[in-house]
C-alpha cells in the first residue's frame, strides 16, 4: 500500500491484479453484462486509488474495495434506469421523424433556433424536461435549483417559445 501511495505503478499493477477478478465477479453480477461489469472494474478502481489516502487500513484491502464497487455498481444501475427511461423506441422515433418532414419548410429551423436563443437556464429546463423526460425533482437536484424554480422555469420558457412562435400557428385553435 505504501508503494502505491508513493506513486509506484508496478506495485498498483499488483494490487489491481490481485483484486480485479474478485471485484469483475461482483460488478458481473450487478450488471449481468460483461462490458457493463468491465467498465464497472475500471470504474472501482480509478476511484479506489484516487481515494487511496482515504484507507486507514482498519478493515481489509479487499472490504474497503467491494465497498467501492457496490457503490459503483448501485450507481451504474441507477443511471442506467434513467436512461431506460428517457430512450425512445425505434418505431415512435420514425413517426417522430416522418412528423418532422411534413411540416412546412423552415419551421424545423426556426423552432430549433427558438429554443437555442432561450437563456441558459431557461433552455436547459425545457430541453430536460420537454424533451428529455426528466421529473422536476430531478432538474431541481441536477442544476441546483429548486423543484418549484424548475417549473416556473419551464413556463417562462414556453411562454416565450409560444410568443416568438405565435406566427406559426396562424389559423391553429386549441
Amino acid at each position: 500500500m505504501q508503494r502505491v501511495r508513493a506513486g509506484d505503478v508496478a506495485a498498483a499493477r499488483e494490487l489491481y491484479d490481485a483484486h480485479a477478478p474478485r471485484v469483475y465477479r461482483l460488478a458481473y453480477r450487478f450488471a449481468g453484462d460483461a462490458a457493463r461489469a468491465e467498465d464497472w472494474v475500471q470504474e472501482t478502481f480509478v476511484r479506489a486509488f484516487q481515494r487511496l489516502h482515504d484507507f486507514r487500513g482498519e478493515a481489509a484491502f479487499g472490504a474497503w474495495l467491494r465497498a467501492i464497487t457496490v457503490s459503483v455498481c448501485l450507481n451504474g444501475l441507477r443511471a442506467a434506469r434513467r436512461r431506460a427511461r428517457h430512450e425512445v423506441a425505434l418505431e415512435a422515433a420514425e413517426g417522430t421523424a416522418a412528423e418532422e418532414r411534413r411540416l412546412r419548410p423552415g419551421v424545423a429551423d426556426r423552432l430549433h433556433a427558438a429554443v437555442q436563443a432561450l437563456p441558459e437556464r431557461s433552455r436547459a429546463v425545457f430541453i430536460l424536461y420537454d424533451l428529455e423526460g426528466y421529473a422536476h425533482a430531478e432538474i431541481a437536484a441536477m442544476l441546483g435549483i429548486s423543484e418549484g424554480n424548475s417549473k416556473v422555469i419551464l413556463l417562462r420558457a414556453r411562454t416565450r417559445l409560444r410568443e416568438t412562435l405565435s406566427d406559426l400557428a396562424e389559423g391553429w385553435h386549441a
